[in-house]
C-alpha cells in the first residue's frame, strides 16, 4: 500500500503535522526517504538516537535478546532489567530504579514518588508540586499540568490541583513562593522545548538549598539532557547539585521505548509492592538495548568526543549566523543546541524545518523562534560539515522567501 507524503491518512488521528518526507531506512546520521534521497540528521529522533540510527552494538544486543525473552511482566524478575538498574545506580547518585516506557511515565512516577514520600513523612499538607514557566515534562494529564506551557493544557480543564509555577532562573521569585507546603520541585537542567534555555548554576543551587531547608524533594527531569547529551552522562554532574530523584528516557533506549526513574534509597523506599507499576516497564528487549547504550556512552573518551563535537557544531553555527543573519549565536550545552532567529525571521522555525528538509538536513524547532539541533552524540565530523553546508543553503532560501 502506498501513502501520500502530504496528506494524513483518514485512519490516523490528526494530532501530528508530519513533514512531507517518508523515511525508509537510516544508518548513523544518514536517513534515506522512499525515493532514495539522503538527509543529514541533526535531530536524532528529537534527541533520542544518541548513538545514531541502527548502531551495530545496539542491533546486536536487541537481536540476541529477541531470541531469548521478549516479555515476562514484573510478576517475575528479568536479568536485563536487573543489569541495567545496577549499572545506572553505579554510574549515578541513585540507589534504586523504576523502569517505564517514556519520559512522561518516568516523570509521572517521580511525581507520585515525591507525593507519597511526603505523605508518609509529613502528612497531607505537604503536597504541592513546584515547577517552572515554559517547562515541558510530558503529555499525561498530570505531567502536562506540571509543565509550564499553557498551550498544552488548553481544553483539558479541570487540571489536577496542587501545582504551582514560578519563573525559570529567577531566584527572587523562587524565594517568594517556596513555603512549607512544597512537596517537590521539578526542573529541567536545560529547558529544551521552550528554547534550549540552560538553568543558571546559582538557580540550581538555590533550589537545592531551599529543598533542604523546607524538607522538599528535588527532581531533575533529564529526559532530554541525560545520557551524554550535554557532554556528561547526566547534566546534574556538571552543576554541583545532586537531585533526590532523576528521570531519564530518550537516549537511554536510543529510540527503543524505555525510561527510568532513579532515586536515593530513602526516597525510593516508599514505593512498596502495589504502589506503582508498568506492564511493559523493565521489558527485557528495552533493557538489553538500554544497557548496551549506557555502556557505550558512559565512557570518558566518548563523552570527551561529545564535547569536542559540540565545539565543532557551535563554531559552524556562529559562522552561519554571521554570514546570513538568520539566527543569533547558539546557546545550550553539549549537543543540545538552540539558535534564536533574528527579529526578521521570528516565527519561522517550523517553516525553516521544511526548507532545511528540502536542502537535505533534518533539524528541529524549540518553539516558533528557535532552531534546535540535537544530532547523534557520535556524529562524524564529515557529517557535521556536510550538514552545516546544507543548513547554509536553507538559510539562503529562507532569505529569499521571507
Amino acid at each position: 500500500m502506498s501513502f501520500t507524503r502530504t496528506q494524513i491518512p483518514s485512519f490516523m488521528m490528526h494530532n501530528y503535522d508530519p513533514l512531507p518526507v517518508m523515511p525508509e531506512k537510516a544508518s548513523g546520521s544518514h536517513v534515506w526517504d522512499e525515493d532514495g534521497k539522503m538527509y543529514i540528521d541533526f535531530a536524532a529522533g528529537i534527541a533520542t538516537c544518541g548513538l545514531g540510527h541502527c548502531h551495530p552494538i545496539l542491533v546486536k544486543a536487541l537481536e540476541q535478546q529477541a531470541g531469548k525473552l521478549w516479555h515476562i511482566s514484573n510478576i517475575y524478575r528479568n536479568k536485563p532489567a536487573l543489569e541495567l538498574a545496577q549499572a545506572l545506580c553505579a554510574a549515578t547518585f541513585a540507589d534504586r530504579v523504576f523502569f517505564s516506557n517514556s519520559g512522561a511515565e518516568a516523570n509521572e512516577a517521580a511525581l507520585k514518588l515525591a507525593r507519597l514520600y511526603q505523605h508518609r513523612n509529613h502528612g497531607e499538607g505537604k503536597s504541592t508540586i513546584l515547577a517552572f514557566n515554559q517547562a515541558f515534562h510530558g503529555r499525561t494529564l498530570w505531567t502536562v499540568s506540571v509543565g509550564g506551557q499553557p498551550r498544552y493544557r488548553d481544553g483539558l480543564q479541570p487540571l489536577p490541583p496542587g501545582i504551582e509555577h514560578s519563573p525559570f532562573n529567577d531566584i527572587e521569585a523562587l524565594n517568594s513562593v517556596f513555603g512549607d507546603h512544597i512537596a517537590a520541585v521539578i526542573v529541567e537542567p536545560i529547558q529544551g522545548e521552550s528554547g534550549v534555555l540552560p538553568a543558571d548554576a546559582a538557580f540550581l543551587q538555590a533550589l537545592r538549598d531551599l529543598c533542604d531547608q523546607k524538607q522538599a524533594l528535588l527532581i531533575f527531569d533529564e529526559v532530554q539532557t541525560g545520557m551524554g547529551r550535554t557532554g556528561s552522562l547526566y547534566a546534574y554532574m556538571e552543576s554541583g547539585v545532586t537531585p533526590d530523584i532523576l528521570t531519564s528516557a530518550k537516549t537511554l533506549g536510543n529510540g527503543f521505548p524505555v525510561a527510568a526513574t532513579m532515586a536515593s534509597s530513602d526516597v525510593a523506599s516508599v514505593f512498596t509492592p502495589g504502589s506503582h507499576g508498568s506492564t511493559l516497564g523493565g521489558n527485557p528487549l528495552a533493557c538489553a538495548v538500554a544497557g548496551a547504550a549506557l555502556s557505550t556512552i558512559n565512557d570518558p573518551d566518548f563523552l570527551s568526543g561529545v564535547r569536542l563535537k559540540s565545539q565543532w557544531v557551535t563554531d559552524e553555527l556562529r559562522q552561519l549566523s554571521e554570514r546570513y543573519g538568520v539566527f543569533t549565536p547558539p546557546r545550550g550545552r553539549g549537543l543540545l543546541i538552540g539558535c534564536p532567529f533574528t527579529q526578521r525571521y521570528q516565527g519561522q522555525a517550523r517553516n525553516f524545518m521544511r526548507i532545511a528538509l528540502e536542502a537535505g538536513v533534518m533539524v528541529l524547532a524549540a518553539g516558533p523562534d528557535v532552531l534546535r539541533l540535537t544530532p547523534a552524540l557520535n556524529i562524524p565530523e564529515a557529517d557535521i560539515m556536510e550538514g552545516m553546508k546544507r543548513l547554509g543553503q536553507a538559510c539562503l532560501q529562507l532569505e529569499r522567501v521571507v
